[in-house]
Formats: C-alpha cells, structure tokens, sequence
C-alpha cells in the first residue's frame, strides 16, 4: 500500500493558494525528498498530512486513512516540524516520556529513543537550554518513539555540525533500508542529493516534479560535453558549436559520442572527453526559476 497519497490537496487562506491542487505519492522503503522555494508550501503540506491543517479541497491519507482517524498515530507516523515546538521547562526524558504515555509507549522507549539520538547523557537538562543541534536531534527521538514505518521531517539539519548532518544522513538511509517511508524537506540540495532517491517538487503550491533524482537532473540542460585537446579552436570550428575555454572546449548540442566522431573523423587527438552531469542543485534552480516567490 502507498505510504502517503496526497490528491488534489489544496489550501487556501482568504484568497491566498497556498497549496493548489497537489497530487503525489510517497513510497516505502526510500527517502523521498521534498523540495521547494520559499513559500512554496511544502510546510502547508506537511502540516495537512499531519492533520494540523485542513484541506480547502481534496484529501491526504496516510497508510489508506486519515491520520485524524489513528488511534495511537505515533505507532503508524513519527514527524519532525519544529523542533523548537517544545516545552522549554521540561527535561528531554520527561518531554518524551508525556508524548510516550499520550500513545500507550513504554517508558523503556523512551530510554532507546534517548540513546539512538545521542541524548542519554543530557536527559535530565531542561529542553529551553538546548542548542538548535540538541533541539533537532529531541525532535528526531520523538518521531521515532512509536517505532513508525511512516516518517516526515522538514529541515532536519538544521543546527546540526557536520557530524549530526553525516549522523542524519545515515539514520534516514539506514530507516529506508528497514522498508520504511521517509519523506523529508530540505533546501540543502547537497544533502538531498546524497540522501534521496525520490522527489516530489513543488512551486507555488503546484506540483513540479515527482520523480527519481537521476531523472530529475537528467531533465535539467545544464549538462554539457568537456573536450580537452591540443587543439581545441580547430576542434570547435569543426564541431560548429561549443564554448571555447582556456584549457577545454564546453559543447551542449552534441553528445560526446558525436564529438568523438568528429574528432576521429578529422584526426584530431583528444586528452579528455566526458559528459559532465550537472548536480542536484544546478537542476533544481533551473527547474524551479519560474516559481520564486522572491527574487534577489
């Protein structure tokens, strides 16, 4: 059964569309990435298939049923929107322990939770003198305390040095792996890059794009043929095309199978000769230019 399945999910507040008819599904056993400008409405989204918000128009279920519908939903979808969305009076144990009882969890979870985290050591300390980084890594304890097969963060790494990102980074693919669901926003598409194998994105509330990560950026034109020869300016005359550089020759409307054709053709001896793909990142700014809700 799909994990997530989002049909003509639409938001409006007043007269502004914050989501707008926004159709997807979410599979298990993959990180699915959920990627989107400012604004887009990838937080509106995430709040509806949470039941924080309701749709103007259409639905979004969750394992075949409302999450509203769950008798003990933390068994069934652990989430991380806000990791400051806490009570700062509380000690980490004791936070998670109210949220443990709330389900019908064990107080012996909330232990596991605590030490797959990293958090074992500063449980007794009160959540208002946490950092962002130990603020995010509690969020993640308490999203995995039911033990979910269904799992949404949005931003994760945020606050997090690069040892809680490589850290995150590990426990998500490790999660997908187990045959679990994650769905996770981010705006870092580095990170997205090396975690996701699907996307889902949107721009001003509408759907962009729901597809692999290697189909994504193969849609992308930013790609490009480096030549590298000792005769790059004849090279370029011959080929017709290309952008001459110092040191390589950059051809966009040939694939490096033609060049080379070209240049065996006309005896023209080549020190490289690649496609170079261009990241995540490239692709996603392209593809995404036209929904920017602000501009610089």
């Amino acid at each position: 059964m799909t994990a997530i399945q989002a049909v003509n999910l639409t938001k409006r507040y007043g007269e502004t569309v914050a989501v707008a008819g926004l159709s997807f599904t979410v599979e298990p056993g993959q990180v699915t990435g959920f990627l989107g400008p400012n604004g887009a409405g990838k937080s509106t989204t995430m709040r509806m298939i949470l039941g924080l918000d309701r749709p103007s128009e259409g639905k979004v279920l969750v394992d075949g049923q409302r999450y509203a519908d769950m008798k003990h939903p933390l068994r069934k979808i652990g989430a991380l929107l806000d990791a400051k969305a806490v009570h700062g009076g509380r000690s980490a144990r004791n936070h998670l322990l109210c949220i443990a009882q709330s389900n019908g969890l064990p107080a012996s979870r909330v232990e596991e939770v605590l030490a797959v985290v990293g958090l074992t050591e500063v449980a007794k300390r009160r959540i208002g003198g946490f950092s962002l980084g130990m603020s995010q890594r509690l969020g993640i304890a308490a999203a995995l305390l039911g033990d979910p097969e269904i799992l949404l963060f949005d931003e994760p790494v945020n606050g997090l040095d690069p040892d809680g990102i490589l850290w995150i980074r590990t426990l998500m693919r490790k999660l997908a792996a187990e045959g679990r669901t994650i769905f996770v926003s981010s705006h870092l598409m580095s990170e997205m890059a090396q975690t996701a194998d699907h996307l889902v994105v949107i721009g001003r509330g509408a759907l962009i794009a729901d597809t692999s990560v290697s189909e994504f950026i193969g849609r992308s034109s930013q790609g490009y043929v480096r030549v590298r020869s000792p005769r790059l300016a004849e090279l370029t005359d011959l080929l017709g095309t290309g952008d001459l550089y110092p040191d390589h020759l950059r051809v966009t409307s040939r694939s490096a199978l033609e060049v080379g054709a070209v240049a065996a053709q006309h005896g023209v001896a080549l020190e490289e000769l690649v496609f170079v793909q261009p990241t995540l990142e490239a692709a996603y700014m392209e593809l995404t230019k036209d929904s920017l809700e602000y501009r610089s």
